[in-house]
C-alpha cells in the first residue's frame, strides 16, 4: 500500500525529511505532494543519496517514491 504524504505549504527541508522517515518507517512507496520550488531538487537528491526511485505521479507537484 502506498503511503501519502501531504507536504504542500511546507518549505524545504520539510517535505525531504518527512519523505525520508516515512521511508525509514514504512519502506515505500511513497506519494509525496510538495509545492515548495525546491522540494523536486530536494527530494531526487535524497532519492539518489538512498538509491530510491523517484516518478512524476498523476497530480501536479507530486512523486512517487519507492526503495
Amino acid at each position: 500500500m502506498t503511503q501519502r504524504i501531504d507536504a504542500r505549504g511546507m518549505r524545504c527541508p520539510w517535505p525531504a525529511l518527512r519523505l525520508a522517515r516515512a521511508m525509514r518507517e514504512g519502506g515505500g512507496p511513497v506519494l509525496i505532494l510538495a509545492d515548495d520550488p525546491i522540494a523536486p531538487g530536494e527530494i531526487a537528491a535524497l532519492a539518489k543519496a538512498q538509491g530510491w526511485s523517484v516518478t512524476p505521479a498523476d497530480e501536479d507537484a507530486a512523486w512517487i517514491v519507492a526503495a
